[in-house]
């Protein structure tokens, strides 16, 4: 492990700790070189597994790739760094939870756009709109409106559970 400071790989863990429900393990480490703190993540590397993308060609599993997408749709809305975390922890979760080595990325899209509808409504839509690759303004009026239904339909609820 190189410190992200000076790049030497003299240093040693001084605590660690599990974290998300025992899945990983988080280190905290001092650089014996120029004696500054950082802090590393263990997770236990699972079943190696591989996308198959639309144009059937495989590409191996690449978590940043979903934290990409998400933080994107994200962009400039009330949405922290933590439940963008946590979101893309249960995406991960289920994706492992099935013990396949391969999955499609229309799974995993899927997967993806119902954790972001939870996280934000303007965010659900933005990462639909280029996920389903909208091609014109009623299918993405179309997608607007189940939003907007959904939403409608939640604060029926609230209301109802407030009597």
């Amino acid at each position: 492990m190189r410190c992200p400071f000076c790049g030497k790989e003299d240093n040693r863990v001084i605590d660690s700790r599990p974290v998300e429900e025992n899945n990983s393990i988080r280190r905290r480490r001092i650089c014996d070189s120029c004696g500054r703190r950082f802090t590393t993540y263990e997770k236990v590397e699972t079943i190696p597994l591989v996308v198959i993308k639309k144009d059937n060609n495989r590409e191996p599993y690449d978590r940043s790739k979903i934290e990409g997408g998400i933080l994107r749709a994200c962009h400039k809305r009330p949405v922290s760094v933590n439940q963008i975390k946590h979101a893309v922890d249960e995406i991960e979760t289920e994706i492992f939870d099935r013990e396949e080595k391969e999955i499609s990325s229309r799974e995993i899209g899927e997967l993806v756009m119902d954790k972001v509808k939870d996280l934000d409504a303007v965010a659900y839509v933005r990462f639909a709109s280029v996920y389903r690759e909208f091609k014109d303004v009623e299918t993405f009026m179309d997608e607007l409106g189940k939003v907007l239904q959904n939403q409608n339909e939640k604060k029926d609820k609230a209301k109802k559970a407030a009597t």
